[in-house]
């Protein structure tokens, strides 16, 4: 164990160095080397000060999350016990921060004397992130150094901070340019040689009485975050732990915080965010696709369609420095789309989320033209045109045409076939879906759709360049909605059967709500526009039973909150809705004609009849092969639909209440509806067998 932690002597200056590769996590062979290792240098009389810091580009970039859940070896220390072993030392210790210090990493400094950090470094607690809390003493030490105001802000921000905001802080000394370790044993040194009274964290007192003076700060952080994390446990339980620090002596709050994290490392929910962690990072992962397959330099980017969504896609690109062509065939709507981006700039300066002299260089990346052949230089050129498979076949004739060799042909397509799109053009390899959710400049999720031609350097560059974009991405095969439409059918199709059969539009959205979204079916149908889709159908003559209530509020005019009336009504100026008996008129009415009789419906069996079904969808996408694997899915479903986070999405939450019980759900179904509700085959083997989505 004690390799992990290398020993270097300079002079009479211990150097204890974590090296474990790639970002020093600490785990349990990591504490029992820094005990070993501490305990040698205590008791050596030639070291008079010990100097603390990572290899590579970390000091500690956080506890080693494959532990979390795992019985602790109760024969070896813990990190809470080597930040104490660390504070109680009689010689200096001085952390030398050279990169990455997040959760247990920052723990660890905090249990030392002082704290040097280098420019980059970044420093911070994201436990709650995890939907878990600082375990190691954070939470007590850190108010003690920086006040309980100022941490709770770090705690429950979650977020990592550039060392010279941790300097201004109070979390470190010093910002060191240079060497940050020569810098380290210089000031290890210089302490031990000036005698002065060691700054212990736990004895510290001097934040806590000041903190003391605003007990209601607790209250009033608890209804200050109520909003943003509702649904969520870590935070809440972070500030019960947080004003133990104020409350209780050191002792007494360690046990406190102890209790709390045992109990959040236990919960479902944790579990639930730590799969989430690792997920994301699988859903990158392209088993055809070899790591270094090579990907195309994209320097710059054309958009098709200054509409919502091709502004939305085009900030995006401008966000990270990356110049775009807008292309409209109208001079008039890409005056309008532009000075709709202008806007959207505009509010986030107001909201304080970004500078105003940011605007005018964002802005200065687009170029809008109402020319196809302005398409000549890009190294991608995105569609994002109406949903309409014979106007996006003419753009990608055109594109075909005027666009580069070697230019990616993309589509912000949500559903259609990409194989018709891809016919079209003589380079079917360099075409593929790039599905971006609105608002594209705000959602996270990018849904990659490879056709059967796309080849392997097209689809490994837009998945690279989602990351560019802050994105997520997840590549989806090529299905009818792909992974993320394809499921949502099956949401609003059950939504919709169930107000047929007796639920109002409120009692479903308040179920939907209270399971964690932020928004039920039929808010956000109203939110979007009721006429989404409307005029396709009525183009295309269909009359499918799951648009009936919604095309007949469309031909009264009812298009949602931009008229004043969808499934519910708006009172001018507001976005709040409210229940309208005239709607509810037009549900019986609905009802009647489909030959159904209402009955009252319990919130239990909404919530069953809307996410079973999605479950089963998701469970047939991942076996014909449409996802990769079911943990795509649930990346998808968060970061793209909005399903609560702490549930871990929708495989996950099926494991969660297990896959047998999902199954004689939708054995029921499939008797009382058909071969709609017919359960999955890889649905019907977990539910015998025992296993379980995640481990798809």
């Amino acid at each position: 164990m004690s390799e992990l932690i290398h020993l270097e002597k300079q002079g009479d200056v211990a150097v204890l160095t974590i090296d474990n590769p790639p970002v020093n996590p600490i785990s349990s062979d990591v504490c029992a080397g820094l005990a070993e290792r501490f305990a040698e240098v205590a008791a050596d009389d030639s070291v008079a000060a010990v100097v603390l810091t990572g290899a590579g580009r970390a000091f500690v970039a956080g506890a080693d999350i494959r532990e979390f859940g795992k019985p602790r070896d109760p024969n070896k220390p813990g990190l809470r016990d080597v930040a104490m072993q660390i504070e109680d030392m009689e010689k200096p210790v001085v952390a030398a921060i050279n990169g990455a210090c997040a959760g247990g990493g920052l723990e660890l400094a905090l249990g030392c004397h002082f704290r040097l950090a280098s420019p980059g470094a970044q420093i911070g607690l994201p436990e709650v992130n995890l939907g878990l809390i600082p375990g190691a003493g954070g939470t007590q030490r850190l108010p003690r150094v920086i006040g309980a105001e100022a941490a709770l802000d770090a705690i429950l921000g979650g977020r990592l901070m550039p060392a010279p905001q941790a300097k201004a802080m109070g979390i470190v000394e010093d910002v060191i340019d240079g060497d940050i370790v020569a810098a380290a044993v210089d000031y290890a040194r210089k302490a031990a040689a000036d005698g002065v009274e060691l700054p212990r964290a736990s004895k510290r007192t001097d934040k806590i009485d000041e903190s003391k003076k605003n007990m209601g700060l607790f209250d009033d952080r608890r209804k200050a975050i109520a909003r943003r994390y509702r649904g969520f446990e870590a935070p809440f339980y972070a500030i019960d732990a947080v004003e133990a620090a104020v409350t209780l002596p050191f002792d007494e709050g360690m046990k406190k915080e102890r209790e709390i994290a045992d109990i959040t490392v236990a919960s479902t929910q944790s579990a639930a965010q730590r799969y989430l962690f690792f997920a994301e990072r699988e859903a990158l992962k392209i088993p055809d696709i070899p790591k270094d397959t090579p990907t195309k330099d994209i320097k710059k980017a054309a958009i098709v369609g200054a509409g919502t969504m091709g502004g939305g896609i085009s900030m995006c690109f401008a966000n990270v420095g990356i110049p775009v062509t807008i292309i409209d065939e109208s001079q008039e709507a890409l005056d309008r789309g532009l000075g709709r981006v202008r806007n959207n700039y505009e509010v986030s300066v107001k909201r304080g989320s970004m500078k105003a002299e940011d605007v005018d260089k964002r802005m200065g990346l687009l170029t809008g033209s109402t020319d196809i052949k302005d398409v000549a230089d890009a190294d991608i050129i995105i569609e994002a045109v109406f949903e309409e498979m014979n106007l996006k076949k003419e753009i990608f004739k055109k594109l075909d045409e005027h666009a580069k060799d070697g230019a990616i042909l993309a589509t912000n397509s949500s559903a259609l076939d990409i194989d018709q799109i891809a016919a079209v053009t003589k380079r079917p390899e360099v075409v593929i879906g790039t599905h971006f959710f609105s608002p594209a400049n705000v959602m996270r999720l990018l849904e990659n759709v490879r056709a059967s031609k796309s080849s392997p350097e097209t689809i490994a560059t837009v998945m690279k360049l989602g990351q560019t974009l802050r994105k997520q991405p997840v590549l989806a095969g090529l299905c009818p909605g792909y992974i993320g439409n394809r499921i949502l059918r099956v949401y609003l199709r059950e939504a919709d059967e169930l107000v047929f059969e007796g639920a109002l539009p409120q009692q479903i959205d308040k179920v939907i709500y209270d399971f964690g979204f932020a928004m039920g079916p039929y808010a956000v149908r109203d939110m979007a526009g009721t006429d989404v889709g409307y005029q396709a159908r009525k183009l295309a003559g269909t009359n499918e039973r799951q648009y009936i209530l919604n095309d007949r509020l469309c031909d009264e005019g009812r298009l949602g909150q931009k008229t004043g009336a969808g499934y519910y009504r708006y009172e001018e100026g507001s976005r709040t809705p409210i229940p309208d008996p005239y709607v509810e008129n037009m549900i019986e009415e609905v009802s009647k004609e489909l030959g159904i009789t209402r009955r009252a419906i319990s919130d239990e069996e909404i919530l069953e009849r809307i996410i079973y079904p999605m479950i089963n969808e998701g469970a047939k996408i991942v076996d014909e092969g449409y996802a990769l694997r079911a943990s795509d899915i649930d990346v998808a479903y968060v970061h793209g639909y909005g399903f609560p986070r702490y549930r871990g999405g929708l495989m996950f939450y099926a494991d969660t209440i297990g896959p047998d019980k999902v199954y004689e759900a939708m054995e029921r179904f499939h008797k009382a509806r058909g071969d709609i509700m017919e359960p999955s085959k890889l649905l019907e083997k977990l539910a015998k067998e025992g296993g379980k989505f995640t481990e798809q």
